[in-house]
């Protein structure tokens, strides 16, 4: 009998011991997590010409989740976004479904003189930081995105992305306005990219990228069909 209480109570000691220690690292590694836990939203916005365009007016649509914020947005009202020419006027606009930066110019004109070949780009961006984790795995429900997000379908992972990827394509909207020669080629993209990094023994991250782009030929004037890409869950799965 003593024999038996001894058995049953290593047993117990053990599972005890076990319990304790996988306790112990799991609050270790939450801990890590937690501490070590950075996010932050990479925008990149550009506006490509091979020739001069005139008395311009864009709508862009830029990211902002299903409540209508924005990571991008305060630092077009501050105007703090990077590559902003001096001539270039932005105004937020919200409609209740999308939001948009206004962007209007006298004039775009390639430093170079026209040339299809040599294309003048500019380049808007920024880079901000979030309170919180990024919801990497559905960002069109819980992250910023180009919206109104329409027509999304899911598609087959090009070969070589991860095993996590998920893959979409969607399209949104934007307006145009200028005149310019008929040939002339203007190109507008837009890409949100959301990341989170942390440390948990070794160095982890997670992401989602979006971009949508819209080429233009001859003179503009009125709303347009960008088509999007997605890419979601890319990296190692987020914590919860």
């Amino acid at each position: 009998m003593e024999r038996t209480l001894g058995i049953i109570l290593g047993i117990l000691i053990i599972v005890f011991a076990a319990v304790s220690a996988m306790l112990g690292f799991s609050a270790y590694t939450e801990y890590a997590y937690r501490s070590t836990l950075t996010s932050n939203y990479t925008y990149l916005c550009t506006v490509t010409t091979d020739a001069p365009v005139y008395n311009v007016t864009f709508f862009i649509p830029i990211p902002v989740d299903t409540a209508g914020n924005s990571p991008t947005a305060a630092g077009f009202s501050s105007r703090s976004i990077s590559g902003v020419p001096a001539d270039w006027e932005t105004t937020l606009l919200d409609s209740g479904k999308s939001t948009v930066v206004k962007i209007t110019t006298p004039a775009i004109i390639p430093p170079q003189g026209p040339a299809a070949g040599h294309p003048f780009t500019t380049a808007l961006s920024s880079e901000d930081s979030s309170r919180s984790a990024i919801n990497t795995m559905d960002p069109v429900n819980g992250s910023a995105l180009f919206r109104p997000v329409q027509a999304l379908k899911e598609n087959a992972c090009p070969q070589g992305r991860g095993g996590s990827d998920r893959c979409f394509t969607f399209t949104t909207a934007a307006y145009a306005e200028y005149s310019t020669a008929a040939d002339t080629t203007v190109t507008i993209t837009s890409a949100i990219t959301g990341r989170n990094r942390w440390k948990v023994l070794e160095p982890a991250s997670d992401e989602y990228h979006a971009e949508v782009s819209l080429t233009l030929r001859g003179a503009q004037h009125g709303w347009q069909t960008m088509d999007g890409e997605m890419t979601s869950g890319s990296g190692t799965p987020l914590r919860s």
